[in-house]
């Protein structure tokens, strides 16, 4: 019987595999196309991805303090050094990378999170309709609704009932909000553009929680 740690594994494995069945179709232009990634087009996404998915826990640790623990130039300078010379390399750097088991941490729902979370940053602006299995969204959800930590993901979800149509999840109470789970997660990952997927009283409290001020 597989371990939870392996089935984690395999979904993200998957889901990778399949972000890299979806960017080998795009065209030069999408490739420069803008994502739900504020400031960074689709090729940026990738090369974001390959470096989350090959840098462990000892790499981090001296990324981070070579970076002053500043989160963003540690993530400027891994995302340059995935980026290839044409959308082609950063895209032969990614499939090198898809079949890694490689964190810095245990937290492996958080990092599924992170390329269930990018590829459909990248997939929703270009109509692309591939989706995230299940067996990915589901630990992502969970975990998303218990813990803040690379999106304040448990404080969006806070007081709410969330409710997903077409898959076995629901949690909190309150308003409830009720949608696709890719709905649900992206939300809880702060992305509004998910918000008309979801419907229930709790949408207005779940949108003033995500939406910028003003």
């Amino acid at each position: 019987m597989i371990s939870p740690t392996d089935a984690l594994w395999q979904a993200m494995h998957a889901e990778r595999a399949a972000l890299a069945r979806d960017l080998a179709t795009l065209t030069p232009e999408q490739w420069r196309g803008a994502t739900l990634c504020a400031g960074w087009d689709v090729e940026h996404v990738t090369a974001h991805l390959s470096a989350a998915a090959s840098v462990g826990r000892w790499r981090w640790i001296r990324s981070m303090l070579s970076a002053g623990f500043r989160p963003d130039v540690h993530n400027r300078r891994r995302l340059a050094e995935h980026l290839g010379a044409s959308p082609a390399g950063t895209l032969a750097r990614f499939h090198d990378v898809v079949g890694l088991s490689v964190a810095p941490s245990s937290d492996l729902p958080a990092y599924l999170g992170e390329v269930v979370v990018h590829a459909q940053d990248i997939r929703r602006p270009l109509g692309i309709t591939t989706s995230p299995g299940t067996d990915a969204l589901l630990p992502v959800a969970e975990f998303f609704v218990a813990r803040n930590f690379t999106v304040p993901s448990r404080r969006t979800a806070a007081g709410l009932r969330l409710v997903a149509t077409d898959a076995p999840f629901e949690a909190g109470d309150g308003p409830e909000v009720r949608g696709p789970l890719v709905a649900l997660v992206m939300c809880l990952a702060g992305r509004a553009a998910y918000l008309d997927d979801l419907d229930g009283p709790g949408v207005p409290v779940l949108a003033g929680r995500i939406l910028p001020a003003g």
